[in-house]
């Protein structure tokens, strides 16, 4: 009898943009190498590591909102490690801080800061350096407040890794526009959800099935406007295991 797997916990965000008609979404390709979902389309996100949970984050971050108590109640005892974690990886994967500045503005880039921003992801990613030293030496505060919680998916048995993720929504911060790594992620793009799913269709555009159930929860809102909305009132949080197994 094989072994049972260990369910690991992950935070995955889902961040969208206005675009000429609707909204778009950023989603990154996994390298044909990665040992899970490779040559696949995703979301930013990745598992929940032990300094997430510390509890030392408190002091740089906004948020939880009295709005986001139920999500709060959702996520359980370890919200915190889900919240940083879905914050840690977007950046680490993605190049987009969900932050605020000492003024109260959600952190945007420019000219000025754009190349010193960037310069941190590689040391966050390999341990030189961590989401707390970032905030300390920017004076940012880890904008919890703009991030919903919206979903929950359990890797199925008879997976070779299994995941408990976190699916949260956010909006993408003024002047941050993203981009893959060229290490773990090997092309970056700005899709809309309906097109995602006609691209994957016509099987140019590979997808988890977990990654297409969420793209297809996206495509029933007509604008960025309504899908934020929606996210930051959502009051059901199911655990879904899907019937096909996938790996998230």
């Amino acid at each position: 009898m094989s072994a049972v797997q260990p369910i690991r916990p992950a935070a995955t965000v889902i961040i969208v943009r206005e675009a000429a008609v609707s909204f778009e979404i950023f989603m990154l390709r996994r390298t044909s190498k990665a040992s899970f979902a490779s040559g696949m389309y995703v979301f930013p996100g990745g598992r929940v590591d032990g300094d997430d949970h510390l509890h030392k984050y408190d002091a740089h971050r906004t948020g939880p909102s009295a709005a986001q108590l139920l999500q709060q109640s959702a996520l359980g005892l370890e919200w915190r490690g889900y919240w940083i974690a879905g914050i840690r990886e977007s950046f680490e994967e993605a190049g987009l801080l969900l932050a605020y500045t000492t003024d109260g503005d959600l952190l945007s880039y420019d000219d000025a800061n754009r190349e010193r921003f960037e310069a941190y992801r590689h040391p966050l990613h390999a341990g030189e350096t961590s989401m707390i030293e970032i905030c300390e030496q920017e004076s940012l505060s880890l904008a919890v407040d703009r991030i919903h919680f919206v979903n929950r998916f359990v890797t199925p048995l008879g997976r070779p890794r299994r995941f408990d993720t976190r699916f949260f929504l956010a909006e993408a911060p003024p002047g941050q526009t993203g981009g893959h790594d060229d290490k773990e992620t090997v092309d970056s793009i700005w899709i809309s959800p309906q097109e995602a799913l006609v691209r994957n269709a016509a099987k140019e555009f590979d997808l988890m099935n977990v990654t297409r159930i969420q793209l297809e929860m996206l495509a029933r809102h007509e604008s960025r406007a309504v899908v934020v909305d929606w996210a930051g009132k959502k009051q059901a949080f199911p655990v879904h295991r899907p019937v096909v197994p996938v790996d998230l």
